[in-house]
């Protein structure tokens, strides 16, 4: 069984889709979970309502996490809130359309900020706090459009591809001060971000899955805890993908 109690996660992008039910499961194994949102307030706010209630801690934190300042506003508002982190959840993203010959830069920067800049502020801003402790474990989210691309949304493809180089390159850096760092690699998942593209493609999607439907955030948070789990405590570096078959690489 995984046992979180005694820890506090951090999830980026917590008010919706995979970030929501990671939260919801993290608490359900006792972590007291730090909700971070750019907008959803009232969303945000719903989840912190509906995990104190059953008993856990939650506590939501604004902050655009493309802009560094707001993000070390909330590492350190999070810091005395709950007095540490242990486990960072690299998870807010965005997923938007962009032809290569008529994609603004503006599109181009808005993605690079919200998928890539926000995983290096907030690795840059927990690590210290996790090297004091000696202890840490940090987990990015990715896509297998990281892996394989993705035509007319390059400028995704190449945040999450970048997104697991991180992860390779973080790993053995931190591995000296006992912090684990993994990714998961969503495929197609159920979520406010790509239900739209799924309704509309149906079975061009779901035929070309293994497993003939596509993923739901609860099945993403899943890993996402083992990851953050004692049962995942010889694992780091590791891409761990998640996806009904539909991309396999080793």
């Amino acid at each position: 069984m995984i046992n979180l109690s005694n820890q506090v996660m951090l999830i980026t992008g917590a008010s919706r889709g995979i970030g929501r039910a990671t939260a919801q499961m993290a608490a359900k194994a006792g972590a007291a979970v730090a909700i971070n949102y750019r907008q959803a307030k009232a969303e945000a706010d719903s989840l912190v309502i509906e995990i104190t209630k059953d008993g856990g801690k939650a506590a939501g934190f604004q902050a655009n996490l493309g802009n560094y300042q707001e993000t070390e506003k909330m590492v350190e508002t999070v810091l005395q809130h709950f007095g540490q982190i242990d486990v960072l959840v690299n998870n807010a993203g965005i997923w938007t359309y962009g032809a290569i010959d008529t994609m603004s830069e503006a599109v181009w920067d808005e993605t690079m900020d919200a998928n890539l800049k926000s995983i290096y502020n907030c690795c840059r801003l927990v690590t210290p706090h996790m090297k004091a402790r000696r202890r840490g474990n940090i987990i990015n989210i990715a896509s297998t459009a990281g892996q394989r691309g993705e035509a007319f949304h390059s400028h995704y493809a190449a945040t999450k591809g970048a997104t697991i180089s991180f992860t390779k390159s973080l790993a053995p850096e931190l591995a000296p001060f006992n912090i684990r760092v993994n990714c998961v690699a969503p495929g197609w998942v159920a979520t406010d971000m790509s239900n739209a593209a799924i309704a509309a493609e149906g079975e061009n999607i779901t035929r070309l899955i293994p497993l003939r439907r596509a993923g739901t955030a609860e099945e993403i948070a899943g890993p996402i805890l083992f990851l953050a789990s004692d049962l995942a405590s010889y694992i780091t570096g590791e891409i761990f993908n998640v996806n009904g078959g539909n991309v396999l690489v080793g």
